[in-house]
């Protein structure tokens, strides 16, 4: 199978989650900028979760141009990430409206630190469809930032109880991590076109 059903479907999903999480920013009732203080968090967590949601589909949009032909192992695997972002605007609201609170902040760890397991788990699912000499295995290499990012997550989730404006500092390096351009698969494809 072709990569195209797999990505316009991706594609979709990437859309509604933006639109779930936009759709939840609530206007407030009053015409002054003071009455916005109050839904400063919520915006705040909406700008994180906007670009991470970005990051993932630049990553997915770049993972799977490389990528010439699907299975329905992929096509599972793709699923399986899919559902881990599509909690993104549940995650962030309870976030946004709860201003660091312990729960939300671990929560929304959780949400991370299992999309980030699927996105390695599709990758892996590709890399076999491809072999270890492919395109793809090159580009994603020993994916040093993949795991760094999961090991992050995964400690940030028992801290969040303890500290969590420290466990949301960490999702935003992580974050950071990820908006620092990685053109390893860019120039792999020009150089192979």
């Amino acid at each position: 199978m072709t990569t195209g059903r797999l990505e316009a479907f991706s594609d979709g999903v990437f859309a509604i989650i933006i639109t779930i999480m936009v759709l939840d920013l609530k206007v407030p009732h009053s015409t002054s900028f003071a009455a916005l203080r109050s839904v400063v968090p919520v915006f705040l967590s909406y700008v994180m979760s906007f670009l991470y949601v970005g990051v993932y589909w630049n990553n997915h949009h770049h993972l799977l141009h490389a990528a010439e032909r699907v299975n329905g192992k992929i096509l599972w695997a793709n699923l399986n990430l899919l559902f881990w972002l599509s909690l993104a605007p549940f995650t962030t609201a309870w976030l946004g409206e709860n201003h660091l609170a312990p729960g939300p902040v671990a929560m929304y760890g959780i949400m991370l630190l299992l999309a980030g397991i699927a996105y390695f788990i599709l990758t892996k699912a590709l890399i076999a469809q491809h072999g270890n000499g492919s395109n793809i295995a090159k580009f994603i290499g020993r994916d040093r930032k993949g795991f760094a990012s999961v090991l992050i997550y995964a400690v940030s989730i028992p801290v969040a109880f303890l500290w969590p404006a420290v466990s949301c500092a960490a999702y935003i390096l992580v974050l950071i991590m990820w908006l620092l351009p990685d053109p390893r698969i860019e120039k792999r494809l020009e150089a192979d076109s």
